[in-house]
């Protein structure tokens, strides 16, 4: 519970960020929520519902929602910003005449922005340099949230005020939050793991079985976790809530969207068709092109981003990928105990080891 009375700004109307007002608000924070859709803040501020991301959930009455980002952030000690990516940018510079530096910021956004391959928290320091900048990312489906079933998380900051403020306003007996200094590999956790959702719906939808699902997650973990070392992560993050802990929820609910999105693409739709059908953002859509460009640039093995890139953007056939994917190479298992170039070194030397026996044999 919050040790003292919290004025609290979110930032954003969908899911999550409805569902981590009501939170703060029943922890005993004054909450602000900002949207840019009136008819949506009408409802929220009459009914205590928010009817198109999370019909059933009852939001705390002290929650007040508004379309004025002024009236929203003017106060607010920690500002929660729960924006989709793409727009990401454009709602922090607007809000920027009504921030300081003594506010707490914090992205709740598992994106990428194109331009640059920037995080949200790295927008955040851009935009504002700022020195209070932390993100939340973990396996937190908003429906489950509102739901009040247990559910944790993780505030990921260098800044231990910013760490230490965010559990004490949104830690509750249901919705628990852990702390992480390591930001930067929090955050490539929250927007990697997208990717393999997409994959894990795919692979369910082709009839694929709990074996080929558990394969399929460990290997998204090894790929995952040796793309954010080489952007200076810690692997160790990956062993938390924000690595395998995220990724086991999003490759096995179907309330994951990107689930979705990928179970759609294995039943045969386009891109478009199973975007459409669902409605709403998936954000690893837009990921996996951005990873597979910078795994590239930086000579990064991702064969499961890679083949998932080739189905959404090149029209390979879903099963198609899946047994090409079968056929690539067997390295080692956890690289930070046997380095994959110590796996490919013994087959090589095997090899010519081989090559040199066969070349010594009596005619």
């Amino acid at each position: 519970m919050a040790e003292q009375q919290s004025n609290v700004a979110v930032l954003g109307g969908g899911s999550f960020g409805t569902a981590l007002a009501s939170i703060a608000a029943d922890n005993g924070a004054n909450v602000r929520q900002w949207l840019r859709d009136e008819a949506l803040v009408a409802q929220i501020n009459r009914e205590h519902r928010n009817g198109r991301y999370l019909p059933d959930y009852a939001i705390n009455p002290a929650v007040t929602a508004s379309t004025d980002l002024k009236s929203v952030l003017t106060g607010a000690e920690l500002v929660l910003i729960a924006i989709p990516s793409k727009a990401f940018r454009s709602v922090v510079q607007a809000a920027k005449p009504w921030l300081s530096p003594e506010q707490i910021l914090v992205s709740t956004t598992k994106g990428i922005e194109q331009d640059g391959f920037l995080l949200m928290s790295q927008v955040l320091e851009q935009e504002t340099g700022f020195p209070h900048i932390g993100v939340i990312a973990g396996p937190n489906l908003a429906s489950e949230i509102a739901d009040k079933q247990l559910t944790a998380t993780v505030i990921a900051s260098a800044d231990a005020l910013t760490r230490t403020r965010v559990q004490q306003v949104l830690g509750c007996r249901y919705f628990r939050v852990y702390a992480s200094n390591d930001r930067h590999g929090v955050e490539l956790g929250g927007a990697l793991k997208n990717i393999y959702a997409i994959a894990a719906g795919m692979a369910a939808a082709l009839g694929m079985g709990e074996n080929t699902r558990s394969m399929l997650m460990t290997r998204a973990l090894a790929e995952m976790s040796r793309f954010a070392v080489a952007q200076g992560a810690n692997p160790m993050t990956f062993l938390g809530l924000a690595g395998v802990g995220d990724l086991i929820v999003t490759c096995s609910s179907n309330l994951s969207r990107n689930y979705r999105v990928g179970h759609a693409l294995g039943t045969g739709l386009s891109l478009e068709e199973a975007v459409a059908a669902l409605g709403q953002v998936a954000e690893g859509v837009n990921t996996v092109k951005l990873v597979c460009a910078k795994a590239r640039e930086m000579g990064v093995y991702m064969p499961l981003a890679e083949g998932l890139n080739r189905v959404l953007f090149d029209g390979v056939p879903a099963q198609e990928m899946a047994s090409t994917l079968m056929m690539g190479e067997q390295s080692s298992d956890v690289e930070f105990i046997l380095p994959r170039e110590a796996v490919q070194q013994a087959h090589r030397e095997q090899a010519h080891q081989g090559q040199h026996n066969s070349g010594g044999c009596d005619e």
